[in-house]
């Protein structure tokens, strides 16, 4: 059992160097500064890898935060409603 303990963070490594590796290889092709639109704001250029490396970082620390925050939540809502049917 103790090499399926393994296993998550192996997984977890390979997909973050893929990553790493294509904004690398796209920034390294395409230095093409862009600039990102929501509603009124609008952020400053960037080269789309620097671009593509911040986002991708902040999704990352968006998930690790998450996690935790979901499981805390299931824990308080499981003992505020211990009757209901929780999956």
């Amino acid at each position: 059992m103790e090499k399926m303990k393994i296993i998550p963070p192996v997984l977890i490594a390979i997909v973050l160097a893929l990553w790493v590796s294509a904004i690398a290889i796209l920034s390294v092709q395409n230095a093409t500064t862009i600039s990102l639109k929501f509603l009124v704001f609008q952020s400053i250029r960037l080269p789309l890898g620097v671009m593509l490396g911040f986002t991708v970082g902040v999704g990352v620390i968006g998930g690790a935060i998450a996690q935790p925050l979901s499981i805390i939540l299931r824990e308080t809502n499981e003992t505020e409603y211990p009757d209901y049917e929780y999956d």
